[in-house]
């Protein structure tokens, strides 16, 4: 099967766990197309038209989100997953309320969701409840714990040499210049016809007209009912060079369209700026960091030779 980039991989990982995405398969098995059975679960079409949906919006142009071999491995991922769950209440893990609230408090900061407020209209722009997402990330916990289980506690050996490699590639990119992005997504509909493309893009020509008579982004996004995202700041150097290029025209707090296979992306510059501090950060100093990402990574990759296992035993039938 052909692989993701390594970052498309990760976001993948994410989305499946904790991203404001699809709001599950209850309401949706009553008119979705099952595409995989996993021992008595279903997964439905919609949860990987979802899940694919939302790993688009946040990678951009580059995910084919109607490739086979893409809608494969987010399948693979929700298998995955599924199986995950289910030995972790066999083994009799739980997650406590104090621990729940305590992990959402988390994720709201990382979403830079500051209030209740903030929270709720995420989530009603993705078309999930409250309990939803504690259901989720609950999910990520205990699959977490099963993780830690598995490897006996042990952490493994990361190489100095390793730590040193990626700091000498890795790190200089935080130097140059950093973008900070917004942007509004106008999507097709699933597998739309040429004229309900030609409909996106007038409403895109509409929307970006009222952005020239003074709308916001943010006040476009209520009126019209899309989905909005702040990136935050993003480096230059990580961005695909046609769309960089795209960007060094843009002033800041300009609005520029770009057509993807998906749709249409309105991206503002909120601004442009050189990064501080001059000299990159010392070895000493962010080594730590490195070395504990590392672990993370080996851990995932043993314990998804773990799950395979679990796959194995498992009664799994794909009908994609």
């Amino acid at each position: 099967m052909k692989r993701l980039p390594a970052r498309l991989g990760l976001l993948a990982a994410l989305v499946a766990s904790l991203a404001l995405t699809h709001p599950g398969t209850v309401r949706a098995e009553v008119v979705d197309r099952i595409v995989a059975v996993v021992n008595d679960e279903v997964i439905c079409q919609s949860d990987l038209d979802w899940m694919a949906k939302s790993i688009q919006m946040q990678a951009g142009q580059g995910v084919k989100v109607k490739d086979r071999a893409f809608q494969m491995q987010m399948l693979d991922a929700l298998i995955n997953q599924k199986l995950a769950k289910a030995e972790a209440k066999r083994r009799g893990l739980t997650v406590s309320d104090k621990e729940l609230e305590a992990a959402l408090a988390d994720f709201k900061r990382q979403n830079r969701l500051p209030d209740e407020a903030a929270l709720n209209e995420a989530l009603g722009k993705a078309d999930m409840t409250l309990n939803e997402l504690k259901q989720k990330i609950s999910d990520q916990i205990l699959q977490d714990r099963l993780m830690t289980l598995v490897m006996g506690g042990k952490t493994p050996e990361i190489p100095e040499s390793e730590v040193r490699r990626i700091y000498e590639t890795e790190v200089p990119k935080a130097q140059g210049v950093f973008l900070h992005l917004k942007i509004l997504t106008l999507a097709y509909p699933p597998d739309a016809t040429q004229a309900q493309k030609d409909e996106v893009t007038k409403k895109a020509e509409v929307i970006l007209k009222e952005h020239k008579q003074g709308a916001s982004l943010e006040e476009l996004s209520k009126r019209h009912s899309l989905p909005l995202q702040d990136l935050g700041a993003i480096a230059e150097a990580d961005l695909d060079p046609k769309l960089a290029g795209f960007l060094s025209k843009l002033k800041p707090k300009e609005v520029g369209p770009i057509q993807t296979p998906q749709g249409f992306q309105l991206v503002e510059l909120l601004n442009r700026r050189e990064a501080s501090g001059g000299a990159t950060r010392s070895y000493e100093e962010v080594a730590p960091r490195i070395r504990q990402a590392l672990q993370r990574q080996e851990m995932a990759k043993q314990f998804n030779d773990y799950v395979k296992g679990l796959r194995q035993k498992a009664h799994i039938k794909i009908m994609l």
